[in-house]
């Protein structure tokens, strides 16, 4: 126990507010662009809905390693995109915290666009066509009547990538690398003290991961059975 306390004590939080503010942001741009195009790909005919949800499914279904692999070569100043970034706008992405946030958006951006539009696909086009039938602009349709209809289902989607882009590893180590202070994520961090034999300290790490993962499943219980308070028990 009291080795514990003086690992707590020497700990470096660094990793825990990487990994945070990178989920934090990640999350808020997934929430955007996967309502986006969950609202896109809802309207889309089936042949072009196929297409469009494999591509923005792929991440998902992606070992972590190719996504960053795919990363790695567009955004490096080697490749077109990147020097252009770099010196047009003097953005630099890999072994960046920016690269990290660009690494887990991509992977936990199919999580938000899969509930979201699921949620959306459930939601009765009676209320679409009232709203209509009202003078409603679509856009007005949309955040008034279909984002509070799926409120659930965006709601859990949100806490999901949130959860993802926080346990981030493959993508964002091949693209941010581990630079401590910079771009060093828990996951980095539980990884590299493994290989240097302090197992002490992973674990310490991990049962901040599981406390973390407990509290988003506590959270997304909660949002269903707010969901779920109206049916009846059976």
């Amino acid at each position: 126990m009291d080795e514990v306390m003086r690992i707590l004590q020497d700990l470096d939080w660094s990793p825990l507010f990487i990994s945070l503010k990178t989920g934090i942001v990640a999350t808020v741009i997934s929430f955007f662009l996967g309502i986006f195009a969950a609202r896109k790909v809802v309207k889309a005919s089936p042949g072009k809905k196929a297409v469009i949800d494999g591509i923005l499914t792929l991440p998902m279904v992606l070992p972590p390693t190719v996504a960053g692999f795919f990363l790695l070569l567009l955004f490096s100043r080697r490749r077109p995109l990147g020097e252009f970034l770099f010196s047009e706008f003097g953005f630099k992405v890999v072994q960046t915290w920016l690269g990290c946030v660009i690494a887990a958006t991509v992977i936990a951006f199919p999580l938000m666009y899969r509930n979201a539009r699921a949620a959306m696909e459930q939601i009765d086009v009676n209320l679409i066509y009232a709203g209509r039938t009202l003078g409603m602009s679509e856009v007005k349709i949309f955040w008034k009547i279909v984002v509070p209809t799926a409120g659930p289902g965006i709601a859990s989607g949100t806490i999901l990538t949130f959860a993802r882009a926080l346990g981030e590893y493959g993508a964002t180590s091949m693209l941010a690398g581990n630079i401590p202070g910079k771009t060093g994520t828990i996951s980095q961090k539980i990884a590299m003290v493994i290989q240097d034999g302090d197992y002490l300290t992973a674990g310490i790490w991990v049962a901040i991961v599981i406390l973390i993962a407990l509290v988003i499943i506590i959270l997304m219980n909660v949002i269903s059975g707010r969901k779920m308070k109206h049916i009846r028990r059976w």
